[in-house]
C-alpha cells in the first residue's frame, strides 16, 4: 500500500512540476521570487529533452511501481506514459513543445515588463518623497 502511495504521489508531483514549467512564469508576475525556481525547472526540462539523464521523479515513480507490483513507466518516462497520446495526439509532439516554449517566453516577457514597471514606479515614488515640499522652499 505504501509503495502505491509513493508512485501516485510522485505522479502528482510530476504533473505539478510540468505545469509549473509551462505556467510558472505567470506566477512570477504575482510573486517575483518565483521566477528563480521557474528558471531552474525550465533548465532542467531542457536537460531532460536531451535524454542524457533520468529524471529523479521518474526513477522514484518506477521504484514505487516496481515495489507495488505495477509495471514501470514507458521508456520515454512520464511524458510518454501520461501525456503524449493521452492529452494530445503523438503526431503533435513538436507543436505542443513549441506552444509550451511560446507560453514560457510570453510569461518571461510579461515578467520583464512587470518588473520594469515596478522599478519605475518605485523610482518615481522615491523621487517624490525626496523632493522638498513647495512650502518648505520659502
Amino acid at each position: 500500500m505504501i509503495y502505491r502511495l509513493v508512485w501516485q504521489a510522485t505522479m502528482v508531483a510530476h504533473f505539478l512540476v510540468i505545469a509549473y514549467i509551462a505556467l510558472g512564469g505567470f506566477l512570477a508576475w504575482w510573486r517575483p521570487r518565483l521566477i528563480w525556481p521557474h528558471l531552474a525547472l525550465c533548465a532542467w526540462g531542457l536537460v531532460q529533452l536531451t535524454g542524457l539523464v533520468e529524471c529523479p521523479l521518474t526513477a522514484l515513480e518506477n521504484w514505487g511501481r516496481a515495489r507495488a507490483g505495477e509495471r514501470g513507466l514507458l521508456p520515454g518516462g512520464f511524458i510518454d506514459t501520461y501525456i503524449e497520446g493521452v492529452i494530445y495526439p503523438e503526431a503533435y509532439v513538436w507543436h505542443v513543445r513549441l506552444a509550451v516554449v511560446a507560453v514560457v517566453l510570453v510569461s518571461w516577457a510579461g515578467f520583464a515588463v512587470k518588473i520594469r514597471r515596478r522599478r519605475a514606479r518605485a523610482a518615481r515614488t522615491a523621487e517624490a518623497s525626496a523632493a522638498p515640499e513647495p512650502d518648505a522652499m520659502r
